[in-house]
């Protein structure tokens, strides 16, 4: 088994308005960094389109269909300040939903080693009926969910190491013991969510806040002393992984220092953490990454790290 990629053109056709840093450029940048020949191994695989169904394991389907309904047939719609959609949105965004959740079956159904799901629009910030922060439904959400419906897994751990903590993950797992939220993310910054104090329902939350400034270091403490003794004791039957990488030195939309061997360490420790818990199950989605060069090498080096290079 290796790696698997999971990508589709049609995410490109996600449109955002001139200057929007959540642009069609984040997955060219990706696709021509994932174009080395040290890549020659991975799998490749075409995200399918969820159906409503499936989308709903995570979102009211009332929700899914006002997203529905709300694509343009020209032009561009505004949801909210930052979050828009184009003709091309509503495919878009159920292929990151079906690319989540192929990720899963292929993980499981050990056909992949792991896999890592390049599509837009990212998923992190859409809570269970709102849409923002450039999410339109949350990808990770229902994919924990369908490994848990589909597959028969207990607990599904998913962990966000994206500059911008995952109102919508927290939101939609706050009740639920069975799934564990855990965040890094630089704090004060959008969208205003994260504090230590948010522990859910079950104590299933684990946010571990980062300043403005904190770098590598701060990051893998963070990781070491609060997040992987959780997961180890939570015991995941499969880790997901929020994997945004705007937390890098060069993002322009936030100011932590990470530098891509910090994403390759994370990377590593939650491999490990899932060889010992989850038989190996790791499925990964992009969410941010705003500076093309940052993204790229960032990708380059956590998809290296799932190579196991």
């Amino acid at each position: 088994m290796t790696t698997l990629l999971i990508s589709h053109p049609a995410c490109l056709d996600h449109v955002t308005p001139p200057g929007h840093p959540e642009r069609p450029d984040r997955l060219r940048a990706i696709d021509r960094a994932l174009e080395n020949e040290k890549f020659a191994n991975l799998a490749r695989e075409q995200a399918p389109m969820a159906d409503i169904e499936t989308v709903a394991l995570a979102h009211p389907r009332e929700y899914v269909e006002a997203i529905r309904e709300a694509a343009p047939r020209e032009g561009m719609v505004a949801l909210d300040g930052d979050t828009s959609m184009s003709p091309g949105s509503l495919e878009a965004a159920l292929r990151a939903v079906g690319g989540a959740v192929l990720a899963v079956d292929e993980v499981v159904g050990k056909k992949a080693a792991n896999a890592f799901v390049a599509t837009r629009p990212p998923g992190h910030h859409a809570e269970s009926v709102r849409p923002m922060g450039f999410c339109l439904f949350n990808n990770v959400a229902v994919a924990a969910r369908h490994a848990q419906k589909k597959h028969g897994l207990a607990r599904v751990a998913i962990i966000d190491f994206d500059v911008h903590h995952g109102n919508g993950t927290q939101e939609i797992f706050w009740s639920d013991p069975t799934v564990m939220y855990c965040s890094t993310h630089q704090m004060p910054l959008y969208p205003g969510t994260g504090a230590k104090s948010e522990r859910g329902d079950h104590d299933n939350i684990v946010n571990a806040p980062l300043r403005a400034g904190d770098g590598g270091e701060q990051f893998r403490a963070a990781m070491n002393e609060v997040i992987l003794p959780r997961l180890e004791a939570f015991g995941p039957d499969l880790v997901i992984i929020s994997s945004g990488f705007d937390a890098h030195i060069r993002d322009p939309l936030a100011s932590l220092n990470f530098t891509e061997a910090d994403f390759a360490w994370a990377t590593k420790k939650l491999m490990e953490l899932a060889d010992r818990k989850a038989g190996g199950r790791v499925v990964s989605a992009l969410e941010g990454g705003y500076d093309l060069q940052g993204l790229a090498g960032s990708v380059d080096a956590h998809v290296t790290a799932l190579m196991r290079g």
